[in-house]
């Protein structure tokens, strides 16, 4: 699994019919990877869909978000980078 670099700030993953079937792109393989695999799980919003971890590493703030909630699903999942600040605001963290 390859760790989130120094200049990454926003993965989102894409959906694509492979033989007669939906699939997940290589992003959502990684988003899934380093949500379960790595990152540190902080919160979870009011929602429950958005969640926001913590990578171990660097401590950069991520959020894992289904843009397209008229999806099934809510559609790929997006993990972008949050700063403290909008992390704070959203999910009140300390």
């Amino acid at each position: 699994m390859a760790k989130l670099q120094p200049n990454e700030t926003d993965l989102i993953g894409e959906w694509k019919v492979v033989g007669g079937k939906v699939v997940g792109n290589e992003a959502c393989e990684r988003i899934y990877l380093l949500t379960s695999q790595y990152l540190e799980h902080v919160a979870t919003d009011a929602s429950g869909w958005d969640k926001l971890y913590r990578d171990p590493g660097d401590e950069r703030y991520w959020e894992l978000t289904y843009p397209h909630s008229d999806w099934h699903g809510g559609g790929p999942p997006r993990l972008t980078c949050l700063s403290r600040e909008e992390a704070q605001t959203k999910y009140r963290v300390g």
